[in-house]
């Protein structure tokens, strides 16, 4: 309808109702020329003129639900509170590479954002275009516009494939496809497709097709939806390569590889009948012929530029989100424990953290660490070097260092290469690229980091736990046994036992490999204490801190010392110089401030293979 008819339905004036349509307040009006155009359905938007709304009435104001695992792009848009990512629809549309691949950590919006790009791209009998009127593309123009339900799509997610062998991944697999394919049973019915092909394709619905008509599902598929609708579809893979860690994991990744690689060939190499294809998943497996001659292949790493702002939350997009839940005095605390990725040249929060700490009533904590196995990463720490310990350690402290990263790297490295795990902890959200340089070739140097506080705090607790595969489990009960008692002499000679069946003097380098042995034996404890280090506490920063999770416990702080070639009374004198620290210091106030009145002080100090402790109680206040 025009400015004049909307005017008239609305009872407002024409100038109110053509000011509506330039500030963008009425869903779905565009410029045709010199005239507004509205459509039929539009509604009158609400005045925002009021003045002095009483706290009282803005308060029971209703907002809109948190999107809590809300994978679904049609409710998530109409029915919860939903950040317009739909400007990567946009993008890809000014570049149009024939298949891309978006490699992002695990719970940043991948699934979410290959719905959105289904329900926009697909050809239904559904009119879509009203999830998508009251966004961001549909200001873009016209030109965008046209390709709303343009094609059939073929869409799977295997982010669910995490069977124990490869029969029963296979049977998974099998049964994702056959619903695929019942997805576009109209085919059936198609004058356009052969008996021949209606054959397949009865075998694949009834569960008779063998291995290799499933592995050539995505080319067969694709090529009778382009008969049957005279435009060849988009395909959408989401999570492809969830199947080929549970492969390596669990001792069939070899014939994960093999079917994999057929299974993506056929559908999107040298394939006639695809107009695009788009993949998500953790790690770019391209090295593994995978995707073997693919040239068209465009992989968005999180060290690109392109699409960087659209997988996560942005500052802004945070800040908006904290004053929509009324919660704008809290922006410094996401800050602190969710904000810290960097995609590209973009800042990005946790959105899943992020809507985590909302529906938390703003209470932070590390909503991301229950999200996913962590497997892989207790995998290379088993054969960890001491190196590796000491760079860990680093990264608690607070501090970086400069690794080089291989973006593409692949699972079989992590077990041959223990140093590729920096790479795989850059791209699965472990760290974050502070700096990064890329030489010639396709490798980076960069310099990374933990990201924020919520890491830390996974870090030690799923990081630094798995080191329960290095440090045997009988010395770290009979350490703990005697931290508990106050028992110096018994922890003493544990501590050093443990040192002589573990190190070699040219490992004992230095406080920052005491700190990791010491931290890695503490992180044991997790499930009775908070394990934090080298954090602010009273005039200084402690060097451990386990604050128990039950309040009978006492809490216990730590402060290290190392030297060289330290006697008797030099090492004493390092173990007491330690424990005065504590004291001197006030370490002790931040347990204090979170009701831990009984408390145990340790300073422990190290040499070659000789350690020496103090300690002392701290009781009431």
């Amino acid at each position: 309808m025009t400015i004049k008819e909307a005017a008239a339905a609305w009872g407002i004036t024409e100038r109110r109702v053509n000011e509506l349509c330039k500030s963008g307040r009425i869903s779905g009006a565009y410029k045709d020329g010199r005239q507004w155009v509205i459509p039929n359905d539009a509604r009158k938007p609400p005045d925002k003129r009021i003045k002095n709304i009483r706290p009282e009435a803005a308060a029971a104001q209703k907002k809109l639900p948190l999107p809590i695992g809300i994978s679904d792009y049609r409710k998530a848009s109409s029915e919860y509170y939903y950040v317009d990512k739909t400007l990567l629809i946009r993008d890809f549309l000014d570049e149009r590479p024939k298949v891309s691949l978006f490699t992002r950590p695990r719970r940043f919006g991948k699934t979410l954002n290959m719905d959105m790009l289904r329900t926009f791209f697909e050809k239904t009998d559904e009119d879509t275009s009203a999830y998508f009127r009251d966004k961001k593309i549909w200001a873009s123009g016209a030109e965008y516009r046209s390709h709303l339900g343009k094609y059939p799509v073929i869409y799977v997610t295997f982010k669910d494939v995490k069977c124990e062998t490869w029969e029963a991944t296979y049977d998974l697999i099998s049964k994702i496809l056959r619903n695929e394919f019942g997805r576009h049973d109209e085919l059936l019915e198609s004058e356009k497709i052969s008996p021949f092909e209606k054959k397949y394709l009865l075998a694949v619905l009834n569960g008779d097709a063998n291995e290799n008509d499933i592995a050539m599902s995505f080319l067969n598929l694709s090529r009778m939806l382009h008969e049957h609708h005279g435009t060849a579809p988009i395909i959408i893979i989401d999570e492809y390569d969830t199947p080929i860690q549970q492969g390596h994991m669990r001792g069939f990744y070899d014939k994960a590889i093999d079917f994999m690689r057929n299974l993506f060939s056929g559908g999107l190499k040298d394939n006639p009948h695809l107009s695009y294809g788009f993949l998500t998943g953790i790690l770019r497996v391209a090295k593994e012929s995978i995707f073997s001659g693919l040239n068209n292949l465009k992989t968005n790493s999180i060290l690109d530029d392109r699409y960087s702002r659209y997988f996560g939350f942005t500052a802004d997009e945070v800040q908006e989100m904290a004053r929509y839940y009324d919660a704008s005095e809290k922006y410094q605390e996401l800050r602190d424990w969710y904000d810290g990725y960097r995609f590209g040249g973009t800042d990005i929060f946790n959105p899943w953290s992020i809507i985590g700490y909302f529906n938390n009533e703003c209470r932070p904590k590390a909503f991301w660490q229950s999200t996913g196995s962590n497997d892989i990463i207790g995998e290379v720490l088993a054969s960890a070097t001491p190196d590796i310990m000491e760079r860990l350690e680093l990264l608690m402290q607070g501090k970086s260092f400069v690794t080089h990263i291989d973006t593409g790297v692949i699972y079989p490295q992590l077990s041959n290469n223990p140093s590729s795990i920096y790479s795989f902890l850059l791209v699965t959200g472990y760290l974050k690229a502070v700096h990064y340089d890329q030489p010639y070739g396709g490798d980076y140097m960069c310099e990374v980091a933990l990201p924020n506080k919520e890491i830390s705090f996974v870090y030690s607790k799923e990081i630094l736990s798995q080191l329960g595969s290095v440090i045997p489990r009988t010395a770290a009960i009979g350490i703990q046994e005697a931290l508990y008692k106050m028992d110096i002499d018994e922890l003493q000679a544990r501590l050093e036992a443990f040192l002589l069946e573990t190190i070699s003097f040219h490992d004992a380098a230095g406080e920052a490999f005491y700190h990791g042995l010491v931290l890695g034996l503490c992180a044991m404890l997790d499930d009775r204490y908070r394990i934090t280090s080298n954090r602010e506490a009273g005039e200084g920063r402690f060097d451990i801190q386990m604050l128990p999770l039950d309040k009978r416990l006492p809490g216990i702080l730590i402060e290290l010392k190392a030297g060289k070639d330290c006697g008797g009374a030099q090492l004493e004198g390092l173990a007491k110089t330690a424990l005065h620290q504590i004291g001197n210091r006030m370490y002790s106030s931040d347990l204090k401030a979170q009701g831990v009145h009984s408390i145990l002080k340790y300073g422990i100090a190290f040499s070659g293979k000789k350690a020496s402790i103090a300690a002392e109680v701290q009781n009431g206040d």
